[in-house]
């Protein structure tokens, strides 16, 4: 039996629509906390990963995580939050050996940039989010929950 799945869908996003769309996100992942980020280079997916932070109240600065591979954050009451970015991978086994599989079993937010990168080490259950560009200042950004 196939999973439901569930697609809400942002025409036409500007920069200052972001943390409303990301709050959406936060309200329709329910218990699913790893999110794949999808998007052609300069998309936007690092910007929508920092209005999501500032959604669920990070505070602290919030960078892409190309050199370190993976970036953690904390929310005001403690919890962790990791932003991996997979682009520079040569192989999936580099995302093995830091533990990917465990954070992405921790109960955190695990936002993903580039996971096809590592197709065979994602989760079960995960929420897509696909970032598309329309113009220099427009993004079309659909959700698929599962």
């Amino acid at each position: 039996m196939q999973p439901d799945v569930k697609h809400l869908q942002f025409e036409e996003v500007t920069l200052s629509d972001l943390e409303n769309v990301a709050k959406e996100l936060v309200h329709t992942t329910g218990a699913t906390k790893v999110i794949l980020l999808h998007g052609e280079m300069g998309a936007g997916k690092t910007t929508f990963v920092k209005a999501f932070c500032r959604v669920i109240g990070i505070t602290e600065i919030t960078a892409s995580p190309s050199f370190s591979i993976v970036n953690e954050y904390k929310t005001a009451d403690g919890q962790s939050v990791y932003h991996f970015d997979f682009y520079r991978l040569i192989k999936e086994s580099e995302a093995y050996d830091i533990g990917v599989e465990e954070y992405f079993e921790s109960g955190s937010y695990c936002l993903v940039e580039w996971p096809e990168k590592i197709p065979s080490l994602l989760p079960l259950k995960y929420t897509e989010v696909f970032i598309t560009t329309t113009d220099n200042t427009h993004r079309n950004i659909v959700f698929s929950i599962q």
